[in-house]
């Protein structure tokens, strides 16, 4: 067993390179044919991580829905859904999104305070009493991990670590950038794949798939391209880390 996941990062982004807007509104402007790229990653993950920020911002997490690929899971011994993970150091997610009437396996990443925090919201929005069907778990989640905090961030190596130990070998994580760029910043990204979509944002303050301290232009990570693919309006690019520079 790896002593961490191999982590497969994914994002649709505008040509201008932004996520989103600078109000944060849903990143929902890729085609279908961006969505079903998406649905595929997604099915070959044994769990897929995503901050609370991006679930603020959709409030469902990306399931398998193709029969085809769920049975692929199950051939390979795999359940029907890759568990899904939200980060969250304070806790503070809102019971009500329909992320919590998916059905999914829903892990909870966070600190004591956090986790506190979470417990006290989900008992004090009433489904504690009456949960629905795919709630197993008292608590609207089927764990709570709770993850070792530095000055700023949390202490990824140990959580990576700990992800592997519970047998989680292929990680999809869908955002948003300020997590992905915390794995950047320990260089954990292994593969990124990346839909250019015909749109154009602007904006300082519009996110971007890698945000947070980022990396000196010195000591930058290279990737090596695997393929370009141009469907439609959209093109399709997979990198892989590259360990050295070229």
């Amino acid at each position: 067993m790896n002593d961490q996941p191999q982590i497969t990062v994914v994002f649709a982004i505008t040509a201008d390179g932004k996520i989103s807007d600078a109000h944060g509104s849903p990143g929902r402007f890729g085609s279908p044919a961006d969505r079903a790229h998406l649905e595929k990653q997604v099915a070959q993950a044994d769990a897929v991580l995503m901050g609370a920020g991006t679930l603020r911002s959709e409030g469902l997490a990306m399931p398998v829905l193709s029969p085809e690929l769920i049975q692929g899971r199950v051939d390979q011994g795999k359940p029907p859904q890759p568990t899904q993970i939200i980060c969250s150091a304070s806790g503070a997610i809102d019971p009500g999104y329909g992320f919590f009437r998916q059905a999914v396996p829903r892990w909870l990443l966070t600190t004591e305070a956090g986790s506190r925090q979470w417990l006290d919201r989900w008992s004090a929005s009433g489904d504690s009493e009456d949960p629905s069907p795919h709630s197993k778990a008292a608590n609207g989640f089927d764990r709570i991990l709770l993850g070792p905090l530095g000055d700023r961030d949390f202490q990824w190596p140990e959580i990576l670590a700990q992800l592997a130990q519970e047998g989680i070998q292929q990680l999809a994580v869908l955002g948003g950038g300020n997590l992905v760029g915390s794995l950047l910043s320990m260089r954990a990204i292994d593969h990124l794949w990346l839909t250019v979509c015909p749109l154009l944002v602007g904006g300082a303050a519009a996110p971007t798939p890698m945000d947070g301290v980022g990396l000196p232009l010195h000591g930058a990570q290279w990737l090596n391209l695997v393929s370009a693919e141009a469907q439609g309006q959209e093109v399709f690019l997979h990198y892989q880390r590259r360990d050295t520079e070229p």
